[in-house]
């Protein structure tokens, strides 16, 4: 395994916009962002060459959980915690950060805002005006204003009680900006412990106030529990990864509930539908051009065999669909094996020709006889013009005792 500063240094090849034809507008430059712990790295992207290389990084107060640009392009939020999985912690922030235009490079906008509990999501409305935040446990959602200046503003105040569910773990503006949609999972029963339901709540959105609209869930929530979800760029469907069933859900937009009630396909996300381990779908995001959604399968919970811990195999792939334009039902056509355990993010160049994936953290694995140590990865796949996937390259991350949290596509102003 090779050490994060050995990382930078292997990284192959170079990154050099073309020179514009005379007369064109050259096209804005696109980066890609991987954190580890509290440092968000920053990489030029090669989409000819499928090739990532390394130029800088920049430290926030806390492990980093998530982070979204703003739609000037000109700023980047992001959201960090010492919090984890079990793990409620007592250091919380949101940090607004400048983007540099020609380079991506990230600095500091102001002093951090401190938060009340750990964010697992943060996303910016259409508008700009405004930074919501998704919390987990206890679940919740908050707002802040944001200044002209790219910098943090003060929380809006939520007059009456919102209906936030359990374990909170997406919330996005709906593309009207007059909704909001906050994905809540809900929690797998224990041995002590009853399942939790899952829904997707929805809210009405005015001048940064939320107000209850609906409950989008089959039945009581149980046997429910969704992860995130994305919206179709033209047409009027969000896409939902079900993380607790392997499940891809479709849903039309509604005016009144924002989603519809009911979906209007169930997709199972897996090669073996019937899988020997457990599985969780992750991340989703819709091709630029609406016309295939990508879906991450992961199965990374440690087993003892023998005596020893490791992570039997199981599926760790990306699920590619193909969307009917006209129905918006999703046929899979692909599993693509990701080589590496529990991509929890990724992103999709904008011309939608190169997608790159962040394996979380090394894990124990069966190497033969033995056990071997498999590193974190970044993988850097090639889009084919059926929307399937070629893996180009591999990048072995070092982690150290962190963990590479979150990642992301940033296209510059």
């Amino acid at each position: 395994m090779i050490s994060r500063r050995a990382f930078g240094g292997l990284i192959a090849g170079a990154f050099a916009m073309p020179d514009p034809s005379w007369g064109q507008t050259p096209k804005p430059k696109t980066v890609f962002y991987a954190s580890i712990g509290p440092e968000l790295i920053l990489f030029d992207i090669d989409v000819e060459g499928a090739a990532l290389v390394k130029r800088g990084a920049v430290k926030l107060p806390a492990n980093i959980q998530y982070a979204w640009p703003h739609p000037s392009r000109r700023f980047l939020y992001v959201v960090s915690s010492n919090g984890a999985p079990g793990f409620a912690g007592d250091k919380h922030y949101a940090s607004a950060l400048a983007v540099d235009p020609a380079t991506g490079a990230l600095t500091l906008l102001g002093d951090p805002a401190a938060l009340v509990s750990r964010p697992i999501h943060t996303s910016v409305d259409a508008t700009g005006a405004y930074l919501l935040i998704a919390h987990n446990n206890p679940s919740s959602i908050s707002v802040l204003r944001l200044n002209a200046d790219g910098t943090l503003g003060a929380p809006v105040a939520q007059p009456g009680k919102l209906d936030t569910g359990i374990f909170a773990h997406q919330v996005r503006a709906m593309p009207s900006n007059r909704a909001v949609t906050l994905v809540t999972r809900g929690n797998d029963a224990t041995a002590t412990k009853v399942e939790d339901p899952g829904a997707i709540k929805t809210f009405a959105f005015d001048n940064g106030v939320l107000t209850n609209l609906a409950s989008i869930a089959p039945g009581n929530g149980l046997g429910f529990g969704p992860r995130h979800l994305d919206f179709h760029p033209q047409k009027p469907w969000a896409f939902v990864s079900i993380e607790r069933q392997s499940d891809l859900y479709v849903y039309k937009l509604d005016a009144a509930t924002g989603l519809s009630r009911d979906p209007i396909f169930i997709k199972n996300t897996l090669a073996n539908p019937k899988p020997p381990v457990r599985q969780a779908a992750g991340a989703i995001h819709v091709h630029p051009s609406g016309k295939y959604v990508y879906v991450t399968n992961r199965a990374s919970d440690v087993v003892e065999v023998d005596g020893k811990k490791i992570v039997p195999d199981g599926e760790n792939n990306i699920a590619v669909f193909a969307i009917n334009q006209d129905t918006g039902e999703p046929t899979l056509i692909q599993n693509a094996d990701g080589r590496a355990v529990e991509l929890r993010t990724f992103g999709i160049e904008p011309s939608g020709r190169m997608l790159v994936t962040a394996s979380i953290k090394a894990v124990p694995v069966r190497d033969g006889a033995s056990i071997g140590t498999l590193p974190a990865k970044l993988d850097v796949f090639r889009i084919g013009g059926d929307g399937k996937l070629d893996m180009a390259r591999q990048y072995d991350v070092d982690t150290g005792a962190l963990t590479q949290f979150w990642s992301g596509m940033i296209t510059l102003a």
